[in-house]
């Protein structure tokens, strides 16, 4: 049996199901390379290596990569829209304008449209903000910090950087603490709550009580 029809079987999926495909890289349009790289140098990111012409810059803590460069795209400059997932919006937008960038009020989404403010109850997917490049281009920043079910695989849940982490483990730190209060004892097994915990909240299953 070939290595392939091995991970299809694994996956319990055939044919283009079961075909790995990682999503590294978006291209976004800019008018002016040196401009664009020192408005994304200025937000933190990354600046990796690369061919000549070719300018790629990486998040704090994502696995996705921007490029610009001559030619890339037929794509008019300030034309995309991409989103930023972060735990903490408030403090990402702080960090953001201390570094310079113009960044929209923090608002939430309801059924009546947008409302200025973070949402009320704090929910996962409702609070964000934005800020454009140079060109245009827009980021929607969303926070994110309890996955929609089959959002991600449970077996693989990580962390992309030592921020988030810490951010998951004051959230489950707080949780643990109301746990402990409906149940009247010290939980001397924390660690495996907290280890449930975290995983339920980037998976979407449900938590521990």
């Amino acid at each position: 049996m070939s290595p392939k029809s091995a991970q299809g079987d694994a996956s319990g999926m055939s044919g283009v199901e079961g075909v790995d495909m990682k999503l590294e890289v978006i291209v976004i349009p800019v008018s002016d390379v040196d401009r664009a790289k020192a408005f994304y140098l200025r937000l933190g990111w990354r600046l990796d290596q690369t061919p000549p012409g070719i300018v790629q810059l990486t998040p704090h803590g994502s696995g996705c990569s921007v490029q610009f460069g001559p030619g890339l795209t037929p794509a008019a400059p300030g034309s995309a829209m991409a989103y930023l997932v972060v735990s903490d919006i408030e403090a990402t937008r702080n960090a953001l304008v201390s570094a310079g960038v113009e960044v929209g009020g923090v608002f939430h989404v309801s059924p009546a449209g947008p409302v200025d403010g973070l949402d009320p109850e704090r929910r996962s997917y409702v609070s964000r903000a934005t800020f454009r490049d140079p060109d245009g281009n827009t980021w929607l920043m969303q926070e994110i910090t309890n996955r929609l079910p089959g959002r991600i695989d449970s077996g693989l849940t990580s962390y992309g950087s030592a921020t988030d982490l810490a951010s998951a483990m004051r959230r489950a730190a707080a949780a643990h603490g109301e746990h402990e209060e409906r149940t009247g004892q010290r939980d001397e097994n924390w660690p495996d709550w907290y280890a449930a915990y975290m995983v339920s909240e980037q998976s979407g299953a449900t938590p521990p009580e």
